[in-house]
């Protein structure tokens, strides 16, 4: 999970919005290799008025209505912290009219030379402490566990053999 208080390199799914949909009237943009496409986008509940972001968008097949990509987000000035993790969506703009819907599946905040900054996710043995083994088999209600945990005399008789 990554709050968005600087640029986030995120990679998941767009998928364009068709002209009658109110998506881009050319299609899908078409990839450029030398340079990314930009727009703007915001993760709902926020709006284009409250939580508007800039993306790049690149790695994306041309024509293609649904696609894998690799973008980055960049918060505007003054936008207050949002959270993105996987699984949210982002609504991809051009000015304020939705353009594509951005699922994200993964995301790395990004460092200040733009690589991806990956944070070590704690071990299981740090993060929990065993209980001390208790000597005495724990109390039970259960007449067939106590039967089994208590100890009579008749445990050390000699087996009976039966009768022919």
């Amino acid at each position: 999970m990554v709050m968005m208080t600087g640029s986030l390199a995120v990679r998941g799914t767009v998928v364009w919005l068709t002209p009658q949909q109110g998506g881009r009237v050319s299609g899908p943009p078409e990839p450029d290799y030398d340079y990314d496409y930009t727009a703007t986008a915001y993760l709902p509940p926020r709006t284009p008025e409250d939580g508007q972001a800039g993306i790049a968008l690149r790695h994306f097949s041309p024509g293609a209505w649904r696609t894998p990509i690799d973008g980055i987000l960049v918060p505007a000035k003054g936008n207050r912290a949002q959270q993105v993790i996987p699984g949210c969506i982002v609504i991809i703009t051009e000015g304020v009219r939705p353009v594509g819907i951005l699922t994200v599946e993964e995301v790395n905040a990004l460092a200040p030379d733009g690589t991806p900054v990956v944070a070590a996710a704690p071990t299981y043995e740090a993060a929990v402490e065993m209980p001390p083994v208790a000597a005495e088999p724990p109390y039970r209600h259960s007449t067939a566990a106590a039967r089994w945990a208590s100890k009579h005399a008749s445990d050390d008789a000699p087996p009976q053999t039966a009768a022919v």
